[in-house]
């Protein structure tokens, strides 16, 4: 049945998490990407984000962090350019997170991340995030199971302190399916316009594509907190995906509720000469 919200993409605290019994091809009882409908809360949704992201940029007070993760191909670029590329610029930042830096790795694992949080009155996306540090680090064993084991701890004490200062924390994870994401790696490589995303690391992380849904169903369980929820976002439908995760973005802002400042001055007192 359609609906206007997406909550129930959303992971309760404490919940179990079996990635291959949630579905990946959801629709909510819209009809489509061609559906009039859809088209039109996309559009009154993207309207109604740019309006509150506004609002919090001129509040200057709080702050929202949003995180995606997700295999390969199943749109974490295509989320920011649809939902987020519409934003203001001044009050938006994208962060994404590739191999760590000899300075970074000269650091614990969160202070990259941490200095790339949001400062009051921006949202920032990031693009891959903290998470890498329990899941490819784990599944490629990049460090010892009693390194990476007490990183969840870690994570949900960090998202914590992020929440206490003011910042919202929202994570997605977008949720493809194995035979989707064959189509969408074959697609690359038969359109020469998308052969620059062909990545031959891709075909690697499939081949353990059961490690890597145990790595992320701990990830969800463990760190899908009051403070910091996961979503997991049905992503063979690219415009559902759009759809779940700008209304979820509309739904979480609406909560802060962002005012604009009153004014320091008189403008009644104000004359501007001709």
């Amino acid at each position: 049945m359609k609906s206007g919200s997406f909550d129930h993409h959303r992971v309760e605290p404490g919940a179990k998490v079996h990635l291959d019994r949630l579905t990946t091809d959801d629709k909510g009882g819209w009809g489509g990407k061609d559906d009039p409908a859809v088209a039109r809360q996309l559009a009154e949704d993207s309207a109604r984000l740019s309006e509150l992201q506004e609002r919090l940029f001129a509040e200057g007070r709080r702050s929202l962090l949003v995180v995606f993760q997700a295999r390969d191909t199943a749109g974490k670029d295509g989320v920011l350019g649809h939902v987020v590329g519409p934003l203001d610029s001044r009050g938006v930042d994208v962060k994404s997170f590739g191999v760590p830096s000899r300075e970074e790795l000269a650091h614990d694992f969160l202070w990259r991340v941490h200095a790339r949080a949001p400062e009051r009155g921006h949202m920032t996306f990031f693009n891959r995030s903290h998470y890498e540090d329990v899941l490819a680090v784990r599944v490629d064993s990049l460090v010892p199971e009693e390194t990476w084991s007490k990183r969840y701890r870690h994570i949900n004490e960090f998202e914590r302190m992020l929440a206490d200062s003011g910042t919202t924390v929202i994570k997605f994870f977008l949720h493809i399916s194995r035979k989707e994401q064959k189509r969408r790696l074959a697609d690359r490589l038969a359109d020469p316009r998308k052969r620059w995303k062909w990545n031959p690391g891709d075909l690697a992380a499939r081949a353990r594509w059961a490690e890597y849904d145990a790595a992320y169903q701990d990830a969800i369980e463990r760190c899908s907190t009051s403070w910091a929820p996961w979503y997991v976002i049905p992503a063979d439908h690219k415009w559902y995906r759009d759809l779940a995760v700008s209304r979820i973005l509309v739904e979480a802002l609406e909560a802060m509720d962002p005012r604009f400042p009153e004014a320091t001055f008189d403008p009644a007192a104000i004359t501007i000469p001709d």
